[in-house]
């Protein structure tokens, strides 16, 4: 017989019921709760899963006897809630990115230290099969070494999006644009591929987007711990938009790439993926000709499933069965941080018009928003 935990959310946003289905539906899960900082809205989404709701988390965790939630919160709010779960024994998966700023992960990964609990991010398109191909195929060792990431993802939001929520578009309630919403999954695949990062030199703007105050455009060139090099591009200022690309090079000259997102970007609770992703590129002496057969495995897949709720359900799934089996989950809350720390340093770079070099702290509290704004004069 499977275990099982009693789950819960805090936050009750777009995101939020691909979260509740998974819970619902993971076998792992009793899910018996959510969380609102409006009574009202947790209550009409408790409604619709048959879960009760609540406007605390500290009654919630305690009354419903949780031990696992997930939180759904904007990015800048993520730490709270995170913290005080975990100061109450739970373990706690945080949608992407982990937090806003590097002194927010850092509490939540240092309060999940000295509870004992698990802290995992929110990826969850490292469960594309495309993206484990990549990751196995670097494993057995197939591009030799990796020598040369980028991450190119074109993609557009218009001002009906930034005006769906009042907190979006905000340095203070949304933390950033395009590096802290759309790119943290194409961010964290390099990560994932490439390893951590030396050193960085990056710029960031906002090109046709006036009525946001964060980007919506950034670039950066990288050089890796392990000797490799890397680029980004990423941008949502391409109407209609295009494609989110991962091309991973070795040093044997092999290169293999996913398209994660083709088409219109998703939203979360606004759009469906329009494109299956794939493989669009690889050169692995001995399988090249496989391609073609991968790419229709995989659209065949995408055809059957809802490719939103089953990839989510699917990184649900392993972090509550990696807190059952005593295992880390397939992404940790240190891997959610090196996420973080990559976009900050981009921010950083700008701000002080320099290379930035890894790794990097949490800057003390003022109104450059950890690099984001200009120092003032």
């Amino acid at each position: 017989m499977t275990q099982t935990l009693r789950t819960g959310i805090i936050g009750c946003g777009k995101v939020t019921d691909l979260h509740a289905a998974a819970l619902r539906d993971a076998p792992q899960s009793d899910f018996a709760a959510m969380c609102s900082r409006s009574g009202d809205k947790a209550r009409a989404y408790a409604q619709r899963y048959n879960v009760k709701g609540y406007d605390n988390v500290d009654e919630m965790i305690a009354d419903a006897r949780l031990d696992a939630v997930i939180i759904c919160t904007p990015h800048p709010f993520h730490a709270a809630p995170a913290i005080a779960a975990a100061q109450r024994g739970c373990h706690v998966l945080v949608e992407k990115p982990l937090a806003a700023n590097l002194a927010d992960c850092d509490a939540m990964i240092e309060a999940a230290r000295t509870a004992g609990v698990t802290l995992g991010t929110v990826c969850q398109r490292r469960f594309y099969p495309p993206c484990q191909r990549i990751r196995r195929a670097i494993d057995a060792g197939k591009l030799d070494t990796p020598i040369l990431g980028t991450v190119t993802m074109l993609g557009w939001r218009d001002e009906a999006y930034y005006r769906s929520d009042p907190w979006r578009g905000t340095w203070k309630d949304e933390g950033g644009g395009v590096l802290v919403n759309q790119a943290p999954h194409q961010l964290d695949l390099l990560l994932w591929f490439m390893g951590p990062v030396a050193e960085l030199f990056g710029y960031w703007d906002n090109l046709n987007h006036p009525y946001i105050e964060v980007e919506d455009t950034a670039i950066a060139t990288l050089r890796f711990a392990g000797g490799g090099l890397g680029s980004i591009v990423v941008s949502n200022s391409q109407n209609p938009a295009l494609y989110g690309k991962v091309l991973i090079h070795g040093r044997n000259g092999a290169s293999v790439g996913v398209q994660t997102d083709g088409g219109a970007m998703f939203i979360a609770g606004m759009s469906d993926i329009e494109e299956a992703p794939i493989n669009d590129h690889w050169t692995v002496p001995g399988e090249e000709d496989r391609l073609a057969e991968w790419q229709q495995a995989d659209r065949d897949l995408f055809a059957r499933i809802n490719a939103m709720a089953y990839f989510h359900r699917l990184q649900v799934e392993d972090f509550l069965q990696a807190v059952l089996d005593g295992r880390e989950p397939l992404i940790t809350g240190a891997e959610g941080r090196r996420t973080v720390e990559l976009f900050t340093a981009i921010y950083r770079s700008q701000r002080d018009g320099r290379p930035v070099r890894f790794p990097l702290s949490p800057e003390p509290e003022d109104s450059t928003f950890d690099g984001r704004l200009a120092r003032p004069d």
